[in-house]
């Protein structure tokens, strides 16, 4: 079990502790269900395997990332470290040609021109190159906000494709079109987050990978649902989640407490690059108005927030 949750998070150290966090808040929300003597869970009861068998299923939960290509699973901008490095060095590259091409004009000016025409035209070149040098920069700029993981302002898109279709001096020799490839455009005109759609498929087949990996596993009796449990802690109560699309008369009870901690958990974690930790109540928020869509238990987030599961678990360390 040990060795199964350091090999994920050798794969992705930014979740490190995560599976034992949201095994420990899963196990906990578990056992203040069992002590609850009204509400509509007041029934439910847990068996000393039940809970080792929900513990297991939390510390496991993730083991289907090490199935997932690691560029994408640790991706904390759209563009990779060395897409943005070759795209700075074209932006470099477009700045000094156009410093060449002013210095050739202006040494044709003085060739083929009176000197004080020759020297106006100079004074032009120059206003020009300051023009063209402050667009330059300012369209890197703009490429580099937007490669933050950040929700793109409207009119965006359009600005991107502008750029895109720009045409600058070869240094081999005449015009070429793109500043940026399809690719970067592509990237770049994610609306919210770093990941493209097929990234993002990518990423959410790890829960397909875990169920896969767990139902090789030889469980006993008492555990065999692990699979079971680990498989649907993505999916939401109204269909909308991955990877089944479940509705929720098929989440299961165990299930249900999982996402709830692994939600809390994901938005709480000080150590994802793609995004920043918030507070435990702007947490508890965010949980609460996925509760009134109806896609996380809502009865289950009431005792979650009230029980102060999270510091319960952080406690029992």
């Amino acid at each position: 079990m040990t060795a199964a949750v350091t090999a994920i998070e050798s794969r992705d150290p930014t979740t490190s502790g995560h599976s034992g966090r949201v095994a420990k808040m899963t196990v906990g929300l578990a056992e203040v269900v069992d002590r609850m003597a009204s509400g509509p869970y007041r029934n439910v009861t847990f068996t000393h395997e039940q809970l080792r068998e929900l513990r297991y299923a939390g510390l496991l939960h993730d083991f289907g990332k090490v199935g997932v290509r690691e560029n994408v699973l640790v991706k904390a901008n759209k563009l990779e470290p060395l897409e943005l490095e070759n795209l700075r060095g074209r932006f470099e590259t477009i700045y000094v040609q156009e410093e060449l091409a002013a210095e050739r004009a202006k040494v044709q000016a003085l060739l083929s021109l009176p000197p004080d025409e020759g020297r106006a035209q100079i004074a032009s070149i120059d206003t020009q190159l300051t023009v063209k040098k402050r667009e330059l920069s300012e369209m890197f700029e703009f490429v580099l906000s937007c490669n933050k993981p950040t929700i793109l302002a409207e009119g965006s898109f359009g600005r991107l494709g502008d750029i895109a279709s720009s045409t600058f001096q070869s240094p081999f020799g005449g015009e070429q079109r793109g500043f940026l490839s399809n690719n970067e455009v592509i990237k770049l005109s994610v609306r919210k987050g770093s990941l493209t759609e097929d990234e993002r498929r990518e990423i959410e087949s790890h829960v397909t990978h875990t169920y896969r990996f767990l139902t090789q596993i030889p469980w006993t009796r008492a555990l065999k649902r692990v699979p079971d449990i680990a498989y649907g802690h993505h999916e939401k109560l109204t269909g909308r989640g991955y990877p089944r699309s479940l509705k929720e008369p098929d989440i299961a009870l165990p299930t249900r407490m999982m996402t709830i901690s692994d939600i809390y958990d994901a938005l709480t974690a000080s150590d994802r690059p793609y995004k920043r930790a918030v507070p435990k109540e702007k947490a508890y928020d965010i949980l609460a108005d996925e509760a009134k869509r109806g896609e996380v238990d809502g009865d289950l987030l009431k005792v979650f927030i009230e029980a102060d599961v999270p510091s319960r678990a952080s406690s029992d360390s």
